[in-house]
């Protein structure tokens, strides 16, 4: 009877080193019987070193000596067999993808233990794990959890609205250029600066050790920062006020429009959007006969975002305001104020990168949401 041979395996120098550093792995036993074949020896020679059954290093090295490194690897293999059925995993994605209040659950939204606990209350399963449901949902990237608020544009004329922004941005009014003695100003008012004293000392920052702030305060007052912003000079204008209003609004109006070079600017755009101190044509007309030169330009309904102040009222948040300690008022105003002098040192123009070829399609994919927000509506009546 023929007695088999052993395949023949001779390694590269790349494989000597790679099966050498897997034959001292813990979980890679087959590997290192591989090298000891390599190395010349017979099969009957590794079964007794290694205690192995001759027919599992005869599988091995053959497996090596036909498909080398990548062979050794172990094949696929059916598993365990699925607990859940299809369409049980699909009850609970198609549960996810619905609001709690429309099966009458008293919750705002789903999360994995819920979605679980709801999955057995129905029947569709004896029992799940909270871990399952979100391995689930996972797959088709489904985060009931989580939740983004969005708005209907109410401005009738949001596009003309907002290319006068944009224009006035690229220094551009109605069509034509602006001149050299023409300014842009964005204006607004951020509320309720708190001044919270904390019970204890704000601890500095150390190795490995992040800058602490006690949680507990004492309320010191509150106040409003008004600030005007000229976009193209990159200059701030500000004053703190008891509270925001149209007396406040007007100061900061008179304390811009009183100094060069804007007292005697051929015009002053003022951005400004639609709040209580400035809103309508009766503000326009206020300013107006105030300062004929300055003319007042609103932002669309809901659409602040396009007042480049807000940009700098997000910086003021982060670098001066958060964490809030302040032993008082006082302390307030001249930390803002303070940093009006520091900030106009260095400032540069914001790069604003919006125009309105990107509003233009902004606007494109609201009218498809649109659409398709009517569609699905129509189809669900329908059917109903």
């Amino acid at each position: 009877m023929p007695v088999c041979s052993a395949a023949p395996v001779e390694l590269t120098a790349s494989e000597r080193h790679r099966l050498k550093k897997m034959a001292y792995g813990h979980k890679t036993p087959h590997q290192a019987r591989q090298l000891l074949a390599a190395r010349g020896r017979a099969n009957a020679r590794i079964v007794a070193e290694t205690r192995l059954h001759v027919d599992t290093v005869r599988r091995w090295r053959g497996r090596f000596a036909a498909g080398r490194v990548p062979a050794l690897a172990d094949l696929k293999r059916s598993g365990r067999p699925p607990t859940f059925t299809a369409l049980q995993i699909a009850e609970v994605k198609s549960l996810a993808c619905q609001l709690p209040t429309e099966s009458g659950i008293p919750l705002s939204r789903w999360s994995c233990p819920e979605l679980a606990r709801e999955a057995v209350t129905r029947a569709s399963t004896e029992k799940i794990s909270a871990s399952t449901v979100r391995r689930w949902l996972k797959d088709d990237a489904l985060k009931p959890w989580q939740h983004r608020s969005w708005i209907f544009i109410r401005d009738l004329n949001f596009r003309a609205t907002a290319q006068r922004i944009l224009d006035l941005y690229g220094r551009v009014f109605e069509g034509a250029p602006l001149g050299d003695d023409e300014y842009v100003i964005s204006a607004d008012e951020k509320t309720s600066i708190q001044a919270r004293c904390r019970c204890h000392p704000t601890l500095a920052p150390g190795q490995t050790r992040a800058m602490r702030v006690y949680h507990t305060y004492g309320r010191g007052g509150a106040l409003a920062y008004l600030a005007a912003y000229d976009i193209h000079r990159a200059e701030v204008f500000g004053r703190c006020e008891q509270t925001t209003g149209i007396v406040p609004f007007m100061k900061l109006v008179e304390q811009v429009m009183t100094i060069e070079p804007y007292a005697s600017a051929k015009r002053v755009y003022w951005i400004v959007d639609n709040g209580s101190s400035h809103r309508g044509k009766s503000a326009i007309d206020r300013m107006a006969s105030r300062f004929p030169n300055a003319v007042m330009v609103h932002t669309p309904v809901h659409a602040s975002w396009l007042n480049q102040i807000e940009i700098f009222f997000s910086i003021v948040q982060r670098k001066v305001v958060s964490p809030n300690d302040f032993t008082n008022l006082d302390e307030v105003r001249d930390r803002l104020r303070a940093f009006e002098d520091r900030y106009n040192a260095t400032a540069q123009p914001f790069q604003w990168k919006f125009t309105t070829t990107d509003l233009d399609d902004l606007l494109a994919s609201f009218d498809r949401h649109t659409l398709t927000d009517r569609q699905e509506r129509s189809s669900t009546a329908l059917a109903a």
